[in-house]
């Protein structure tokens, strides 16, 4: 049997006095250029400020975008959905004020 000494023996025969020098280039290589930017531009504290994407949006659209949040993912895919349907639909429309221009020549080019 161990004796109960045997697991803290074990133990320190495990630690390493080594030192590394971290000024070698081959233990730690220089990192990737912009990391360091990167990496510093999540360190700054957050602040109370919305984003500056938030900024321009007018309280119509923060509502809408809550909406759009609160949604189930089905709820989500009929909005889609529909959105689709509309922009179908306008386009259609669009293709027939096209064709309507056309043949009443309103989008004929003055003649100089």
């Amino acid at each position: 049997m161990a004796s109960p000494n045997g697991g803290e023996d074990f133990e320190s025969s495990l630690l390493s006095f080594e030192k590394l020098d971290r000024a070698s280039p081959d233990l730690w290589p220089e990192q990737l250029p912009g990391v360091s930017e990167f990496a510093a531009s999540f360190k700054n504290p957050i602040t109370n400020s919305p984003p500056k994407w938030m900024a321009e949006l007018e309280s119509e659209d923060i509502e809408m975008l809550k909406e759009l949040g609160s949604l189930t993912t089905a709820n989500l895919m009929e909005k889609v959905k529909g959105l689709q349907n509309l922009a179908y639909q306008l386009g259609l429309e669009e293709s027939r004020e096209m064709t309507r221009g056309k043949f009443l020549n309103i989008l004929e080019r003055p003649k100089k």
